[in-house]
């Protein structure tokens, strides 16, 4: 089949739009990179090998360089399931996939050299460093992605995440290798290693998330007895449901959680008090009606303890007060009218009162 040349033209068009479209979503950051032509810088700037750079390079057995470092990790045993343990073999990696490509760019030398040094700082337990290192043969690309992956490494829980370091570590390796790619203007194959990285990510947040502590679920603490006010659980002379007051169903909303949460309670006692003012008979009347009140009011909550109510009227009173004005007895004597509850806990270091006492 013949093609004719405007065909051919279009071709070449549409896949140099492409590629540009592809180095365009990388984001470069060397500006060297995306110079093509006659005009692409040749200086250092723009990767050329250096006389330092020949010199700490030039001369290496790759492969032999590669087979010792494999050996000394091997060698490591679980000493090399860190983050750093899996950064060294996934440059190791990197360096011997290159090697097969034949890539004669310096990549290979560089990464391998990065391999040998984390396996020496692994071997000696010095100068271990999270840094990445700026490569010669490499570029910057998608700084996006890059944020995430330090994210990472600054997450609380990294340190401790053995899964989330490997991932991590072979994705910082992956995303020097998408720069090679990048660098030698291999758009296209930069692009897979960084789309690969991408698809990493969610794992790393997920095996981040699976090294999260447990909440701390902290027991409330149920003292052996409470009173509750009687001026701010019921209205004055008042014992009934309806004569609740607002403060009064917080506080045993709240007691309601707190039982629920605990499973030492074997048995609370319920014990009504009022002043001293009325009778006798409607004082114990209205003491075991606030009591009775409390103790439906924690049945109908969910409690299903044993409770016990009884109304002591005005007995027990825990001050005493003779002021002649009416209004400033009544509230003199507030302390009086109370709610008392004690809590039976099982366990002989739980202190708690028996029901009564």
């Amino acid at each position: 089949m013949k093609y004719s040349l405007i065909t051919l033209a279009c071709a070449a068009l549409l896949a140099g739009c492409s590629a540009s479209a592809t180095r365009d979503q990388l984001q470069v950051q060397n500006a060297t990179v995306l110079q093509t032509g006659f005009g692409a810088a040749q200086d250092a700037a723009a990767g050329a090998a250096t006389p330092q750079w020949l010199d700490t390079y030039r001369g290496a057995d790759n492969r032999k360089m590669a087979d010792a470092v494999q050996q000394r990790l091997q060698a490591l045993g679980a000493r090399k399931d860190n983050y750093f343990g899996a950064k060294a073999q996934c440059w190791a990696d990197a360096a011997r996939q290159e090697r097969g490509h034949f890539n004669h760019w310096g990549f290979v030398e560089e990464a391998l050299r990065e391999a040998d040094r984390l396996t020496t700082s692994l071997e000696t337990g010095n100068n271990l460093s999270a840094e990445n290192p700026e490569l010669r043969t490499a570029t910057v690309v998608r700084p996006d992605v890059w944020q995430k992956i330090l994210a990472a490494k600054s997450a609380p829980e990294f340190p401790t995440c053995i899964e989330a370091q490997r991932l991590t570590a072979c994705s910082e390796v992956e995303m020097i290798h998408a720069g090679h790619e990048a660098w030698t203007r291999d758009f296209s194959d930069s692009a897979q290693r960084v789309d690969r990285v991408t698809q990493t990510l969610s794992g790393i947040s997920a095996a981040l998330e699976a090294c999260k502590p447990p909440p701390v679920v902290s027991t409330p603490k149920i003292e052996p007895k409470i009173t509750l006010r009687g001026d701010t659980t019921f209205r004055f002379d008042r014992g009934d449901a309806a004569g609740m007051l607002p403060d009064g169903r917080a506080r045993l909303d709240q007691l309601i959680d707190d039982l629920k949460q605990v499973d030492d309670v074997r048995s609370i006692g319920i014990d009504g008090y009022t002043d001293r003012l009325g009778s006798d008979a409607y004082n114990r009347e209205l003491s075991k009606k606030r009591a009775d009140t409390v103790r439906h009011y924690l049945q109908r909550g969910g409690i299903s303890v044993p409770m016990t109510a009884r109304g002591h009227g005005k007995a027990d009173p825990v001050v005493q007060c003779d002021e002649r004005n009416r209004e400033q007895l009544i509230e003199c004597l507030a302390p009086n009218r109370r709610v008392e509850m004690n809590f039976t806990r099982s366990g002989p270091a739980s202190g708690a009162q028996q029901p009564g006492d």
